[in-house]
């Protein structure tokens, strides 16, 4: 029962303090013992860490020439000639 309300608050956005409040844990140890990783939530959080890449990258590339560049471009501008 416990792993159950920890694995739903976590799929529910809850952080782990959070879920250590609301279950009266006082460590992590305790509260990571009953919280269990799903694989639909491992996909969720796959497709929102890549949204945010792309998103993150399209706004880096956009804001160095106003056209999509290079990583490597983007973070070593070109020296300037003295």
């Amino acid at each position: 029962m416990v792993a159950t309300l920890l694995s739903t608050g976590s799929a529910a956005g809850a952080n782990l303090r959070e879920l250590m409040e609301r279950m009266g844990h006082t460590s992590t140890r305790a509260a990571l013992i009953y919280l269990h990783s799903t694989s639909e939530r491992q996909h969720t959080l796959a497709d929102a860490v890549g949204k945010l890449a792309r998103t993150q990258m399209g706004q880096v590339r956009k804001s160095a020439t106003g056209k999509g560049v290079s990583g490597t471009k983007v973070a070593r501008p070109p020296a300037r000639a003295s």
